[in-house]
């Protein structure tokens, strides 16, 4: 490690949904500074095309093919992730999923729905963490783990209560284990992004009028792109966050104080 702050150098970091968006933006952060990545996803050909990008940056670089339900793939995960690097410093566990199953109204909703969606966005969260604080206990050599959550966790999200719902669980989970891992020095904090341009945010775009009544709520007057995750990742992974735990860090272009 150099005496430069902010470097990564010797670092491993694993981000899940780390093949677009804010995942991406995250994940292109950290290789940047020096950290090695790995990257856990679903679909082959976005891990394939982020892994390229990432390996551009001159970071050592990794896609994995993991379904972040399923217990075991998340435990071989890991176990393939330590192999390949032989550590894990940093794990940000960002994937998630929202409108996949449509955006029934409330009282229209089903129980296999909302199951469905709290498997990736709360469960999937859930096991990746604690497979990365296992490995950083083993290690004892101290760690980052970082959360994301949503703007949907701390403002009405209507035909959406099911990601938000999660969403909200996770920062109450992240702050739980900034207290309880502390005494391993491992880190806990939350990420809440909001209108960050992904495949998964632009369709909402398309809808008649919704993207200009989202944009008068921005005082910056624009929409997040991936590259605007790459300093608090960076940050958060980093020996400067080493008295910052337990926090939640909203990042949204002014949307939640207008």
């Amino acid at each position: 490690m150099s005496g430069r702050m902010f470097d990564l150098s010797g670092q491993v970091a694993l981000v899940t949904g780390g093949n677009s968006g804010v995942g991406l933006g995250l994940a292109s952060g950290l290789a940047r500074a020096g950290s090695a990545v790995c990257i856990w996803g679903t679909n082959a050909a976005k891990n394939a095309t982020a892994l390229e990008a990432l390996r551009a940056t001159g970071a050592d670089a990794q896609a994995m093919l993991v379904d972040i339900r399923e217990e075991t793939a998340v435990e071989d995960g890991m176990n393939a992730l330590v192999s390949r690097f032989g550590r894990l410093d940093s794990c940000f566990a960002n994937a998630a999923v929202s409108g996949k199953f449509g955006n029934p109204a409330f009282i229209d909703s089903t129980l296999e729905v909302w199951r469905a969606e709290m498997a990736v966005n709360l469960d999937g969260t859930y096991l990746t963490l604690r497979a990365a604080a296992r490995q950083m206990v083993a290690q004892r050599t101290g760690g980052s783990l970082v959360g994301t959550s949503s703007l949907a966790a701390r403002f009405g999200a209507p035909r959406d209560s099911g990601y938000a719902a999660a969403k909200a669980g996770i920062i109450a989970l992240m702050q739980s284990l900034a207290v309880e891992l502390a005494k391993y020095k491992i880190r806990a904090n939350t990420l809440l992004p909001a209108w960050t341009r992904s495949p998964q945010f632009d369709p909402w775009l398309e809808k008649p009028g919704v993207g200009d009544r989202i944009m008068a709520r921005i005082p910056l007057r624009r929409w997040g792109e991936s590259g605007d995750w790459a300093g608090i990742a960076v940050y958060l992974a980093s020996h400067e966050s080493s008295f910052h735990t337990g926090d939640v860090f909203r990042i949204d272009g002014g949307y939640g104080v207008f």
